[in-house]
C-alpha cells in the first residue's frame, strides 16, 4: 500500500478544515489530527480552542510545528495536517525568511512522510488570489505558499477547492 494524498485548499476562512474535518472521519474512526499552529496570541489560541472543541474525543491530536515526518504514526492511519500554511510560516520565520531553505525543508519532510503507506489530508490555502502585496516580505511568504501548494497538488491524488463553504474537486 502506499501513501494517498488528498489536498484541500481554499482562502480563508472557506470551510476548508470542516470539509476536511469530515472527510477523515468519513475514512477512520479514529483519525489522527496533526496540528502545526504554534500559539502565539490570544487570537490564535481562541481559533485552536474552536478546532479542538469541534474534534472532540475522536481524533488523536498530534502538534508538530516544524519536524511533521518525525510525528509518530501507524500504517494504515488517516492523517489531516492543518495547515501547511502555518507549517510553511513556521519554516519562513525558523530559516530567516529565506524561502529557498524553507521549500527545501518543507519538501524533504514531506518526501519522509508521504513515503508511509497512510492516508493524508492537507489543508492549505491560497493567498496569493488577493493581488500582489507591497511589502517584500509578504511577498516571499506567498512565492513559498504558491511553492508548496503546487508541490502537494502535483503529488496528490485528490484536489479540492472550498468557495463559500462548497468544495469543489479540481483533481483529478
Amino acid at each position: 500500500m502506499s501513501a494517498r494524498i488528498i489536498m484541500v485548499t481554499g482562502g480563508q476562512r472557506s470551510g476548508k478544515s470542516v470539509f476536511a474535518e469530515n472527510m477523515a472521519l468519513r475514512l477512520a474512526e479514529h483519525p489522527v489530527y496533526l496540528a502545526t499552529a504554534q500559539i502565539l496570541d490570544d487570537e490564535m489560541r481562541r481559533r485552536v480552542e474552536a478546532h479542538r472543541e469541534r474534534r472532540r474525543e475522536r481524533w488523536r491530536n498530534v502538534e508538530s510545528p516544524l519536524m511533521i515526518a518525525g510525528t509518530q504514526l501507524a500504517d494504515g492511519e488517516v492523517v489531516l495536517i492543518d495547515c501547511l500554511t502555518i507549517w510553511a510560516s513556521n519554516w519562513f520565520f525558523k530559516l530567516g525568511e529565506d524561502t529557498d531553505a524553507a521549500l527545501a525543508e518543507m519538501k524533504a519532510q514531506l518526501d519522509l512522510l508521504f513515503g508511509r503507506p497512510l492516508t493524508y489530508i492537507i489543508v492549505t490555502n491560497e493567498i496569493g488570489l488577493g493581488g500582489v502585496s507591497e511589502n517584500a516580505m509578504r511577498r516571499q511568504f506567498t512565492d513559498l505558499q504558491g511553492a508548496i501548494n503546487q508541490y502537494v497538488a502535483s503529488l496528490a491524488h485528490e484536489v479540492y477547492l472550498t468557495v463559500s463553504g462548497i468544495p469543489v474537486k479540481i483533481k483529478p
